[in-house]
């Protein structure tokens, strides 16, 4: 039995000790995480969700914190990740009972970055709860940008991602999401040291505390004033195209041509608006075999007009030395440019370790799952005279990706093909990060997908015009472009990443004594 003493902490209340209650109310407290972010928008549950997780952990002896941290992402994917089990089984040629083995893994596998995090904030802080408290916010953020980065990244379901609508909005465009999420762990903390204040009589010290928690939502109204980003007088005209293919029948040769034949047709009327926008694939064979097709295409575009669609690449790749395929989207018509994707899905574009992988269960051999990643620093697209920097699917979730990359386009597009995720709250998740990458960068973002949610969102992350799911249309509408930069586009994360540091530097032992 460990002899660890507890740190000292006067809102140790006996219940949450129990290992049970306590195990039980950081599944809930990750799951209210979930609760912020669309389609439920409930903002406000992040504060109280960190400020229920310090109840529990804050008098824990370090050695359980790993436990902790993980039943606390295991809430958070469990209820906010659970789509992809529609992925695995509906798409994925896979039995319930694997799938749910599989679901069960992933789940199990991501929420290890937090318990990570909390065994190292249990490492750093010790038995000291002051300590712990001024040490959370920073550990959180690094934990999740670690989750960002390590073995390709999974940057879903963060904090921060709830305030495009919520009244932290206004920091997005200097902080970026992991700034925000800085802010929204700090109110918690806030939250809970206030208690711990107040009952140990410390008034003043509560007051102090509480002006600073509220110091960021009384200045991010303010900063939503500001307009970082200037947008050209004439807007650009758009048509997106929504063609609501079948999942099933996405990659059928036998279907191949009536998919295009629908994307043809749908698009007959707008084919004189300065940009027509197909989804991710839209065009389901290689380039090098739709030449007939882009030939048409071109015969059909307005003089001023461009069409940017989704097409597989397939070529000889420098970067590989080899003949490859590349997830890509050109621009023909009066336009130019092909991009290759860069961030790939493990397993639906990639499969790691695909020597051993392949062959075990239907997953693990999804058509099209053989795509090699684009290479860094591709330029923008051009369609007519203005620069369009295109993200593809899982590419938009990534913050300082799209911010780094949209440094020079006037305007940002992603394509997708949401059809994965069935009737779940995965493409309402995708499509509200996109639209956090648009409030990020301070430009108009058109977001085109085979299902929905197909939608133009401007430069304040707000949605203009939208096509609901499962609906075959056309969205129109008009965009602007933007010039200038954001300061989140200058700087990207570095600025909360290195308070964050900096933190976890002098927030020690030696800087604030055991006792």
């Amino acid at each position: 039995m460990s002899h660890e003493p507890h740190p000292r902490h006067p809102l140790n209340l006996p219940f949450f000790n129990n290992p049970w209650f306590g195990a039980a109310v950081l599944v809930v407290a990750g799951a209210l995480q979930t609760l912020t972010l669309t389609p439920f928008n409930l903002w406000w549950l992040g504060p109280a969700s960190i400020a229920l997780i310090l109840l529990v952990t804050v008098h824990q002896r370090p050695t359980a914190l790993f436990r902790s941290g993980w039943l606390v992402g295991v809430g958070l994917f469990a209820s906010g990740v659970s789509w992809i089990y529609i992925s695995i089984s509906e798409h994925g040629n896979t039995g319930t009972a694997v799938a749910v083995v599989l679901m069960a893994l992933f789940i199990a596998g991501v929420a290890l970055f937090h318990g990570l995090a909390f065994w190292f904030w249990g490492k750093l802080a010790k038995q000291n709860a002051i300590r712990r408290l001024l040490l959370f916010p920073a550990i959180w953020v690094l934990g999740d940008w670690l989750r960002n980065w390590l073995l390709t990244g999974f940057p879903w379901l963060y904090l921060g991602t709830a305030h495009t609508d919520g009244p932290l909005a206004g920091l997005a465009p200097v902080l970026g999401v992991h700034g925000v999420t800085f802010m929204i762990t700090l109110t918690g903390v806030a939250a809970y040291a206030i208690a711990w204040l107040l009952l140990t009589g410390h008034r003043r010290y509560a007051g102090l505390t509480l002006m600073a928690g509220l110091l960021p939502w009384i200045v991010a109204p303010i900063l939503h004033q500001v307009s970082w980003t200037q947008l050209d007088e004439e807007p650009v005209s758009v048509a997106a195209v929504q063609g609501n293919i079948p999942q099933q029948i996405k990659w059928d040769p036998e279907f191949q041509r009536k998919q295009m034949t629908t994307y043809l047709e749908l698009s007959r009327d707008h084919w004189q608006k300065d940009l027509v926008l197909w989804p991710e694939t839209a065009i389901p064979v290689p380039q090098d075999q739709a030449g007939e097709l882009i030939h048409y295409i071109n015969s059909q575009l307005g003089e001023q007009s461009t069409l940017i669609t989704g097409i597989p690449w397939y070529g000889y790749s420098a970067d590989v030395e080899d003949y490859t395929f590349h997830n890509s989207i050109m621009a023909t018509g009066n336009g130019k440019g092909m991009y290759h994707k860069q961030k790939l899905v493990p397993f639906g574009e990639y499969v790691p370790m695909a020597g051993v992988l392949r062959g075990i269960i239907g997953f693990f051999d999804l058509p099209m799952s053989n795509f090699t990643p684009g290479p860094e620093y591709q330029s923008p697209l051009q369609a007519n005279g203005t620069r369009v920097m295109p993200y593809i699917c899982y590419e938009v979730t990534y913050p300082d990706f799209v911010a780094f990359n949209a440094r020079d386009a006037g305007l940002l597009l992603t394509v997708s093909n949401d059809a994965w995720f069935g009737d779940s709250i995965g493409p309402l998740q995708h499509l509200q990060m996109a639209r956090m990458r648009a409030l990020e960068t301070g430009r108009y973002m058109l977001r085109a997908t085979n299902n929905g949610v197909t939608a133009i969102i401007d430069n304040r992350g707000r949605i203009r015009d939208r096509i609901p799911q499962f609906e075959r249309a056309v969205l129109t509408g008009e965009a602007y472009s933007a010039s200038g930069s954001t300061p989140y586009m200058q700087t990207g994360s570095w600025p909360v990443l290195t308070l964050a540091i900096i933190l976890v530097v002098f927030v020690r032992e030696r800087v604030i004594p055991r006792n």
